[in-house]
């Protein structure tokens, strides 16, 4: 096989990985979407806080303990201990749920049938206090996450590749990173949950009656409170699970919270409401930006193309096909 060809193949399979891990974020944004008809701008922020609160919990750390020692003068930094990787995430998923609690009972409920550019405002603001407070809380410098994912490249396909490459060439084999592998497996996990909960419990259905008309929903005895602390918190979950991918892959730093950014396009592509179309437009946009990149960006654009590729695509798909691959197209009668 041409080395050319083997190296298109290597570029492809490493798009995909990097989309599974936009996926997961805009699985969050797709979950608040389709039961609230709310984009949360906080998504991002969310990712970024629950992976901060992880490390801090996994590693000891006092909550705001710059604050403390700036008050009283005092030098605490740890508890001195170091918790298992697994009660670690269990702690969290319990943070991220009270913070779920929070969020509908003192923002949401007191926005019920306001205009969408009122939510919209609000979940702005709590992007930015979530941000400063979770800097605030666990420290804002660069922080390593290890919950004891493998990753680097696989030996293994290394291998088995590198038989693939022409007699007499000197071809490695392929790179794929074993972290991104154990990203794909989670997210096709999550994906087929979160598909069946939707569509085949009571509460999906909830979900959906909430996200259609909230008065209607609340005069057939749907709980919004209790709809809504679900979601948020099932969305808090996921932006764990993404912060933690993202979090062992690059570090637990400010620039975690702007993969919102790249999430914005992969609903674009793949619609606001749909939760396999989060999946699909982010294998699009990560294989699209990767082969792009290599294919016109490095040889004929100077490089740098990952950045402004996915939003060009979106831009395209917002004039031809603004619902997306799988959104649901709304009519409105005037």
């Amino acid at each position: 096989m041409p080395i050319e060809l083997l190296n298109i193949i290597e570029v492809s399979i490493n798009g995909l990985m990097t989309g599974v891990l936009y996926s997961l974020v805009a699985l969050g944004f797709v979950l608040i979407f389709k039961s609230s008809g709310v984009f949360n701008y906080a998504q991002g922020v969310m990712a970024l806080f629950a992976a901060q609160t992880l490390v801090g919990i996994q590693t000891g750390l006092v909550p705001f303990a710059h604050l403390i020692n700036a008050v009283f003068g005092t030098h605490v930094h740890t508890f001195g201990w170091d918790l298992p990787s697994l009660l670690s995430i269990v702690l969290t998923t319990g943070v991220m749920i009270l913070f779920a609690w929070v969020v509908v009972r003192q923002i949401m409920v007191r926005l019920v049938n306001q205009e969408p550019i009122i939510l919209f405002m609000a979940t702005i603001g709590l992007a930015y206090f979530m941000e400063g407070f979770g800097d605030l809380m666990w420290g804002a410098e660069l922080k390593t996450l290890d919950v004891g994912l493998p990753s680097g490249g696989s030996f293994w396909i290394e291998e088995v590749t590198a038989a693939w490459g022409p007699e007499g060439e000197n071809y490695w084999g392929m790179y794929v990173d074993v972290l991104d592998i154990w990203a794909a497996v989670i997210a096709v996990a999550l994906v087929v949950a979160l598909t069946s909960f939707s569509q085949y419990t009571k509460a999906g259905t909830a979900m959906r009656a909430v996200a259609d008309d909230h008065q209607a929903a609340l005069s057939v005895g749907i709980s919004l409170n209790r709809i809504w602390i679900m979601v948020w918190s099932i969305a808090g979950f996921v932006a764990l699970v993404a912060g933690i991918m993202w979090g062992a892959k690059s570090g637990v730093q400010f620039s975690l919270s702007l993969i919102a950014l790249k999430a914005l396009p992969v609903l674009m592509l793949g619609g606001f409401t749909s939760i396999p179309g989060a999946i699909v437009g982010g294998l699009i946009i990560g294989v699209g930006e990767k082969l792009f990149e290599y294919l016109i960006g490095v040889p004929f654009l100077g490089g740098a193309t990952e950045n402004w590729f996915a939003y060009v695509l979106a831009l395209i798909f917002l004039v031809f096909r603004p619902q997306g691959l799988f959104g649901e197209k709304i009519i409105e009668r005037v």
